[in-house]
């Protein structure tokens, strides 16, 4: 099985090499260190396996995961990142990646991973499917899930937070995630919602038993 690495820091690469030997099934045909040399090398040295990281230099894991698989839907995706936060995990997911461990797995956690996501599996650390199970499973059941069937969980969950009256620096202290990456989540769901500004958006979720 082929395997490009991705990672911005030459050292961590050298130590990730070492992990996949020809005996376990595995050979590096490739290493990069930035978003625009693995989507290059995805072309040239053709690997079924990819292991990248999220925090490219150039561009996000995100984006390089959404542009290698339109190009090549037959390739598998293994995150190996530091971040476990809620919203790189579910970017990822939903850019195609079919597994996501946090940095610091051992060896025996990496391969057993690999050959999941090589035999069409989809993995993820303990930790963090414990968390989407736990994710998942509190939006199963919420109010507004029907009613805007366009938002992801992570849009219905802030729409809700707005529609209790939480400003927009609350939410992002509640989520522990940036006020950017709220004001982005809030600029999609009024585009999705078809409102104009904070008060229609409240009234529309209001309205479908939201902010309760």
């Amino acid at each position: 099985m082929t395997v490009l690495l991705v990672d911005d820091h030459p050292m961590f690469l050298d130590g990730l090499c070492g992990v996949f030997l020809p005996p376990d099934g595995f050979r590096v045909v490739g290493v990069a260190t930035t978003g625009a040399e693995a989507l290059a090398l995805s072309v040239s040295a053709v690997p079924q396996v990819v292991v990248l990281d999220l925090g490219l230099p150039d561009t996000s894991g995100v984006e390089v995961t959404r542009r290698l698989l339109a190009d090549r839907p037959d390739v598998r995706v293994l995150v190996l990142s530091m971040s476990d936060d809620d919203d790189n995990v579910l970017a990822a997911m939903r850019a195609g990646a079919h597994g996501y461990l946090v940095k610091g797995a051992d060896r025996e956690e990496i391969l057993a991973a690999m050959r999941t996501v090589a035999r069409g599996g989809a993995v993820f650390s303990p930790r963090i499917a414990g968390r989407l199970q736990a994710f998942f499973g509190s939006l199963a059941a919420a109010p507004g899930q029907q009613a805007f069937p366009g938002l992801t969980p992570r849009e219905l969950e802030i729409l809700d937070l707005i529609a209790s009256g939480l400003d927009y620096r609350q939410i992002a202290r509640r989520l522990t995630i940036s006020d950017k990456t709220v004001r982005n989540h809030v600029s999609s769901i009024f585009a999705k919602l078809q409102v104009n500004d904070r008060a229609q958006a409240i009234v529309r979720a209001r309205n479908a038993g939201l902010g309760t």
